[in-house]
């Protein structure tokens, strides 16, 4: 049996964790060989590499910061060089202060915005240099950009809300040379950040339809679908992966 992803080369930022850990040993299982992105931990970075290799691909992690430009341009450099091409980019390193809106200061928001807007930006800029005809953007954004229930979100959910507009602009962009970009709403999910047995989950669970948190491979699923062939005709799309958060 042959490999959906298989030949193909991905960049996952924040890919040392959680839903973005996920995501790069669901391509490896697809048969991609898969670039990861991480800012303080390389023990867990090193974890997910050793993952995607058990999959009988090959893996390589690099220290980037988000928040600065130069480290996320080098970690797409970075990855061409390592692999010698680069096929799909998932946008996922991203950050969040959750307060009222009165007490986050200017260091809070200049960081979020850095991060979640910027970085997602310029990463996408760099990789879009890169790809090749049918290569795959995909952003993470968030379920609270469709709908925010509950105060102290606000910042949160205008850098993701922006991931909506990068996405259908790199559409249009790019869609003449063959580059799909395409957007995933996360739900609640069960990561060590927002844990399904965690102080708010009961709450988070209660906005939901299926009324639980989602499990990082659930993510990792729809993200896999988009960069193989069945997202061959998906461009400029929104997909909530949010158990009816939405709805």
């Amino acid at each position: 049996m042959i490999s959906p992803l298989n030949g193909k080369v991905a960049l996952v930022t924040g890919g040392s964790r959680g839903i973005g850990a996920a995501v790069a040993l669901r391509l490896a299982q697809d048969g991609a060989d898969v670039a990861l992105t991480y800012q303080h931990n390389k023990e867990q970075a090193a974890q997910v590499v050793a993952g995607i290799e058990a999959a009988g691909r090959r893996g390589w992690a690099v220290r980037a910061d988000f928040g600065e430009g130069p480290d996320v341009t080098a970690a797409v450099e970075g990855t061409v060089t390592e692999f010698g091409r680069l096929d799909i980019l998932v946008n996922n390193a991203g950050t969040g202060v959750m307060a009222p809106i009165g007490e986050l200061s200017l260091e809070d928001i200049d960081r979020v915005l850095a991060v979640n807007v910027r970085g997602a930006y310029l990463a996408a800029r760099a990789a879009a240099g890169q790809l090749a005809e049918g290569g795959r953007i995909i952003n993470i954004g968030s379920c609270i950009t469709e709908r925010v229930p509950f105060p102290g979100a606000t910042l949160y959910a205008t850098s993701k809300a922006a991931l909506t507009g990068l996405t259908k602009g790199l559409a249009r962009e790019l869609g003449g040379r063959g580059i799909t970009a395409n957007l995933v709403q996360p739900g609640p999910t069960n990561t060590d950040m927002n844990p399904a047995d965690g102080p708010s989950a009961s709450a988070q669970q209660g906005f939901t339809v299926l009324g639980r948190h989602a499990e990082p491979s659930e993510i990792a699923a729809t993200v896999a679908h988009l960069a193989g062939e069945g997202g061959n005709y998906i461009t400029g799309a929104s997909l909530a992966v949010d158990g009816g958060h939405s709805a």
